[in-house]
């Protein structure tokens, strides 16, 4: 498997001596990618699903409805909204695992429509 440069100059890098980062020792230091890319198809859809199933299965479904309805009634949010809520106990235990479901459902809606969901994700 080789690695190669590409744009203005086009050349294999060594395998085995020479590493991908050769070129800052000119005086430019390279940079990583800013984007990660993703390619869902139809038959990633059972392993989308799996892992929502998943993530109801932590947060219950009816705290789930309830992080649901209250995001869907604002445009932004604070803790002491959450708390007036009633949600911020709820949210602290649980904020990662929701913001991903609602990923994954958007993942899920896009594959059951199009067939297939690609986007890249900034780093």
């Amino acid at each position: 498997m080789g690695r190669y440069i590409s744009g203005d100059i086009h050349t294999k890098l060594w395998f085995g001596v020479q590493s991908s980062d050769a070129a800052d020792r000119f005086g430019v230091t390279g940079y990583q990618p800013e984007e990660l890319y993703y390619y869902y198809n139809r038959d990633d859809l059972d392993k989308v699903q799996k892992e929502l199933q998943s993530i109801i299965d932590k947060i219950g479904i009816f705290d789930l409805a309830k992080l649901k309805e209250f995001f869907d009634s604002t445009n932004g949010y604070n803790d002491q909204m959450l708390k007036e809520a009633g949600l911020l106990e709820l949210w602290n235990n649980c904020k990662e695992d929701y913001v991903d479901y609602e990923l994954g459902c958007k993942i899920r809606d896009c594959i059951i429509e199009q067939g297939s969901c690609e986007f890249t994700a900034e780093l």
